[in-house]
């Protein structure tokens, strides 16, 4: 009987280091921040429960629309560049051409590098004085303030989202269109068909469950930017604010020492539901049109 009992532990001893930092770093900070999300909780007082007030002064504070509506739109425009542009990627990086393993590397690149470091380059090239306006004024197009508009800036960031992941995707889909088999290509191209239609008919029905992949995980992280945003619009997100995202808005109202914990916690606790619905949005049309 103890010899049993040993074997129906012995996975859970195996399981306990894990299942340990995730309860203490994930699980916790979780139940903590719900907790909070319904208290006036600050930085030095534990607060008391005010109930759902966190979330009736939200429903009437401008900055929180302003920060939903970047938040949003950032998800509508980075989501299908990072679902199409890095499948084209790969599409151009997978023939084993001469050297395509350098550009391969070059493509990567920018994952590896530090996003704080990437965003400051970035910084350098869109400012008054950049090189990108140092180009402009060459071609006698006068300087663009990139970073002084509100709408430049969040297209700079999003542009800069999109550019720092494409070579991520890119490698998923790699190892997606290796498993792609030759013959469908071979006989779409005897039939006739062409680069653009063997691209519609074979790779992408091929990948989709890719795609949906993509689509999921560039989804929540569009949802929940902060450095690109934070790096190149400054800590109070563009003038007035205008360029301020959720995760921002969190960051100025839970920090300092009079820091608003329980207000942050409500705003970190719709994060959290908006981004499970934009993923179980993506999957279930994914379901829907596999069963179609």
């Amino acid at each position: 009987m103890s010899v049993r009992t040993h074997r129906a532990a012995s996975p859970w001893l195996f399981l306990l280091p894990g299942l340990a930092v995730v309860a203490a770093f994930i699980l916790y900070p979780f139940l903590s921040t719900v907790q909070h999300a319904f208290t006036d909780a600050r930085t030095l007082t534990p607060g008391v429960w005010v109930g759902l007030r966190n979330f009736q002064e939200m429903l009437h504070d401008p900055q929180f629309w302003t920060a939903l509506r970047n938040s949003l739109l950032y998800v509508v425009v980075v989501v299908p560049c990072t679902v199409l542009l890095p499948l084209l990627l790969a599409l151009l990086v997978e023939k084993p051409l001469k050297g395509v393993v350098f550009f391969r590397a070059a493509f990567y690149t920018p994952v590896v590098a530090s996003v704080v470091v990437v965003a400051l380059i970035w910084v350098w090239m869109l400012d008054d004085r950049g090189l990108l306006n140092s180009m402009l004024e060459m071609l006698g197009a006068g300087p663009v303030s990139f970073l002084g508009d509100a709408w430049l800036v969040l297209l700079c960031a999003m542009a800069l989202t999109v550019w720092k992941g494409l070579g991520y995707y890119m490698i998923i889909y790699l190892a997606a269109l290796a498993q792609v088999p030759k013959e469908l290509h071979e006989a779409a191209a005897v039939d006739g068909a062409g680069p653009i239609r063997r691209f519609v008919t074979v790779t992408v029905p091929a990948v989709r469950s890719t795609m949906v992949l993509v689509g999921a995980l560039s989804s929540v992280a569009a949802f929940k930017v902060f450095s690109e945003v934070y790096l190149l619009a400054g800590p109070t997100g563009g003038p007035a604010g205008e360029d301020s995202t959720l995760v921002m808005l969190v960051q100025r109202s839970g920090t300092g020492l009079s820091g608003r914990v329980g207000y942050a916690s409500a705003l970190s606790l719709v994060i959290f539901c908006i981004a499970l619905v934009l993923m179980l949005l993506v999957l279930r049309a994914d379901r829907k049109e596999k069963s179609a």
